[in-house]
């Protein structure tokens, strides 16, 4: 989750010290593609490399190589950068063409894989009915 937060954080900074409104903070979260709301460029430009830094697997896998350098801090942050590897690596078959594209291969390219839009209200169905189906057999599993 923490990879599709951090790209709000120049928004948020414009909401609240740049004449920027919560509402347009609220509307560029939600938004779907073509319908985020005017804001000045530099925020727009800000927001957009940290989410193509945050969704690549270069950058993730050249900062987790960086903190694998430093066991006492690689000890500490394993957790976390395996759910940063995860959320990558699943965004980039979740994400269609026309719905945020993962530019996996960034900064190389800001191209991205052309894969299921999560959105989709069959693949939302199948999504729930699965967690659904994972939470019973866990439950399941416990009572037994």
């Amino acid at each position: 989750m923490l990879p599709d937060v951090v790209h709000l954080l120049p928004v948020a900074g414009w909401a609240v010290f740049g004449g920027g409104t919560a509402a347009a903070l609220a509307t560029y979260a939600f938004a779907m593609p073509g319908a985020e709301p005017a804001m000045p460029v530099l925020v727009t430009e800000a927001a957009h490399h940290l989410h193509c830094m945050m969704h690549s697997a270069l950058i993730a896998a050249a900062i987790g190589w960086l903190l694998s350098r430093r066991p006492e801090w690689w000890r500490v942050l394993v957790v976390p950068l395996t759910g940063w590897w995860l959320h990558v690596g699943i965004d980039v078959f979740t994400h269609s063409a026309e719905y945020y594209p993962s530019p996996v291969l960034y900064p190389i390219t800001q191209k991205g894989f052309d894969g299921i839009a999560w959105n989709a209200p069959w693949f939302l169905l199948a999504n729930y009915a699965a967690l659904a189906l994972a939470a019973c057999l866990l439950w399941r599993g416990r009572q037994g």
